[in-house]
């Protein structure tokens, strides 16, 4: 998917405050009002632009301790695989589900209270689960994500 250089400006400006007034991404990337809304537009319609979040600070909603747990599924059939994922992803305690390659089958980013929720969440939902034959389970210190995520370029 071909993007131009507006295109990437304006998804630049859109990453760094997707609520800024169109008025005011036109003036940050230097074109026409009418021209930047145009061109957000087209960016939904070929789903680019996917909608906007909202950043949350998980300590302030009681949610302090994120960890990284490794899953691995037996037998890993499609079956297994797609109902896990479904199963992981609506559990209140889930920020993301990562479907990998290699010894494990997902990693499961989770957000909870404190070190025994964690536990709990581990051993008491997911080894819960007939297919789940292993966890690893690694805390995350520090999550760190960049602002902005720039296009690929032509050699990426």
């Amino acid at each position: 998917m071909h993007l131009d250089d507006i295109d990437t400006a304006l998804l630049r400006e859109l990453q760094r405050d997707a609520r800024r007034t169109n008025r005011d991404l036109a003036a940050a990337v230097g074109i026409s009002p009418t021209t930047a809304l145009d061109r957000i537009r087209a960016l939904r319609r070929r789903g680019v632009i996917r909608g906007a979040r909202l950043d949350v600070d998980l300590p302030s909603i009681g949610r302090a301790v994120q960890a990284l747990v490794a899953v691995r599924i037996r037998p890993p059939s499609r079956e297994n695989i797609d109902a896990f994922r479904t199963w992981a992803a609506e559990l209140d305690e889930t920020i993301g589900v990562f479907v990998v390659t290699g010894t494990e089958d997902f990693l499961v980013h989770v957000a909870v209270s404190d070190n025994d929720a964690l536990y709990a969440f581990v051993i008491d939902r997911l080894t819960e689960r007939p297919e789940v034959a292993d966890v690893r389970t690694s805390v995350v210190y520090e999550h760190v994500r960049p602002r902005v995520i720039e296009p690929a370029g032509p050699s990426d």
